[in-house]
């Protein structure tokens, strides 16, 4: 029987099977005395002749990163499909969710923000940018130095102004809303000495001068707030 009927018949395999797939192998040939013939990927003793030699494939191996910048193998270029735009966009993704969800948590409270700055005679946008700055409008927020809620209340400031529950949404934008004025009129109106007293504290403010404290997470948060002022503004 000849060697292409046996491997129609499938009585000559010339693969073996990993569990990666299967992984083509060289084929040698062995006449015994009594004529019988063998074929066998391998050989036992050098009376097996090679009959079909598998070409050599690079075996290196192939790191596919998404995004790296890195370019693949030829083989794999012309192989692999190009990227979904949906991986690619993945955390492009994320991030548009999240912007999202910080939107309608704003819109969740914008009307409390607005009747607590009108009550208090501040500019909404104002208290937007702080609140956006410490909870991201999250009431249930809290520090690892202990600030609550909406507009991080230290509980020392919430109980200055009559805050029971700084988790309370309502309570804690007021009581932020008149602790944030008070500020304004203790630095003349100046909103940048007022955001950094809210953050480091008025006696930080006033020990250095009347200027923003010298500290690099006040100067970040002030930079942060005008920020956001600007944009809501």
């Amino acid at each position: 029987m000849t060697l292409k009927r046996l491997l129609e018949l499938g009585l000559l395999a010339i693969c073996t099977t990993t569990p990666s797939g299967p992984v083509l192998a060289d084929v040698y040939k062995f006449v015994t005395p009594n004529g019988q013939v063998i074929y066998t990927d391998q050989p036992r003793h050098r009376g097996y002749k090679l009959v079909i030699k598998t070409p050599a494939r690079d075996t290196r191996p192939v790191t596919i990163s998404l995004g790296s910048g890195r370019k693949l193998l030829p083989d794999v270029q012309t192989a692999m499909p190009a990227a979904p735009p949906m991986l690619v966009s993945a955390k492009l993704q994320i991030q548009g969710d999240k912007a999202r969800n910080l939107d309608l948590r704003r819109m969740q409270y914008a009307d409390l923000i607005e009747r607590a700055a009108f009550r208090h005679g501040l500019n909404p946008a104002l208290l937007h940018a702080v609140i956006h700055a410490e909870s991201a409008y999250n009431p249930a927020a809290m520090s690892n130095k202990g600030a609550i809620g909406l507009m991080q209340l230290m509980p020392g400031t919430a109980a200055r102004y009559g805050v029971r529950d700084p988790y309370d949404p309502e309570q804690n934008v007021f009581g932020g809303a008149r602790y944030l004025r008070d500020l304004l009129g203790m630095f003349g109106s100046d909103v940048r000495l007022a955001v950094a007293a809210y953050n480091a504290g008025e006696q930080n403010v006033v020990k250095y001068g009347y200027q923003i404290p010298p500290f690099d997470e006040t100067r970040n948060y002030v930079s942060k707030v005008l920020g956001y002022l600007y944009r809501y503004n």
